[in-house]
């Protein structure tokens, strides 16, 4: 059974003094000790965020750098493919001229060896006509 005398104020004024003590000695401490953490935390965190951003900036600008200078190898490579075709063109078309050149020479010596061909054939059909005839009618067709 709980009396109430003198002993029960003693106990409460005990846990009152320990409640002020240890508020005083533990728990403000403590307190103190978990602001300082969480503002420490909350700068590294701003910190964070801030490499975070610098990093997004950094690859913005690396990928524009990096496209601008694919852009500029596309076009050194175009420009390098344009003058190959260019050069290629050129030399296809020398050579065309050269080969024109020699077939008109073969076609010239053709024809004036079928001009001279067809003279010894002109001169001698009348004689290769007159020995047809004669193997074709065996007998001789001089009179």
């Amino acid at each position: 059974m709980i009396s109430i005398d003198v002993t029960l104020f003693m106990h409460i004024i005990n846990m009152v003094v320990l409640m002020l003590v240890l508020n005083a000695i533990l728990y403000k401490p403590v307190l103190g000790i978990l602001e300082k953490r969480a503002q420490k935390i909350d700068s590294l965190n701003g910190d964070v965020a801030q490499f975070e951003q610098n990093a997004r900036q950094r690859q913005v600008e690396l990928d524009k750098k990096m496209r601008e200078a694919s852009n500029k190898a596309k076009k050194a490579l175009d420009g390098a493919r344009a003058q190959a075709q260019t050069v290629g063109a050129e030399k296809l078309a020398v050579s065309r001229k050269e080969s024109d050149v020699v077939k008109e020479k073969q076609l010239v010596d053709i024809r004036s060896q079928i001009e001279v061909a067809r003279k010894e054939l002109q001169g001698n059909a009348a004689g290769f006509a007159q020995a047809m005839a004669g193997k074709i009618l065996g007998r001789s067709l001089d009179a």
